[in-house]
């Protein structure tokens, strides 16, 4: 897997994948393939980067994939990571976060205590799986209402 490049001026939030899918209203009591909620967490993400001003990075354990390189795709403008055989997605997040500095903003979605007293120790900030879930459905909506708006005013414009 290749090696990220951030840049300085840039804000960055990365998501434990799994974690935000465990503790996520959407996807609670839903049969679904675990393929089918990364994707659905992914097109959920691709839709909040857009109107968020932070780039997302959505990271995947790949632990226990048996002999696992790792992989880095982007998605509609965010990036997926799954991580390496015997690496976790908090492993993944902690070498970034050192690798990035202090001199970045960087927050960082999970819900999991250890990996948020780490991430608030190297300089990140973090947001719980429960808060984000609100952060990114608040977006969605005031997006969708502004594009009702929008598009009433056009009628209405029309009409005249």
């Amino acid at each position: 897997m290749k090696r990220l490049k951030y840049k300085k001026d840039h804000e960055y939030i990365f998501v434990d994948g799994y974690n935000i899918i465990n503790y996520w209203d959407v996807f609670k009591g839903r049969e679904e393939s675990l393929e089918d909620q990364r994707n659905r967490l992914a097109n959920i993400l691709a839709e909040y980067a857009h109107m968020s001003r932070e780039k997302v990075i959505l990271v995947f354990d790949g632990y226990m994939v048996k002999k696992s390189p790792g992989a880095l795709y982007s998605y509609k403008g965010i990036l997926i990571i799954f991580t390496k055989e015997f690496e976790t997605a908090d492993h993944f997040i902690e070498r970034e976060l050192d690798r990035m500095g202090r001199v970045r903003s960087i927050r960082v979605a999970t819900s999991d205590n250890i990996e948020q007293q780490i991430i608030l120790s190297r300089g990140g900030s973090r947001v719980s799986a429960r808060e984000f879930e609100i952060e990114v459905y608040d977006t969605l909506n005031k997006v969708k209402k502004n594009i009702r708006s929008l598009n009433q005013t056009y009628k209405k414009n029309r009409k005249s």
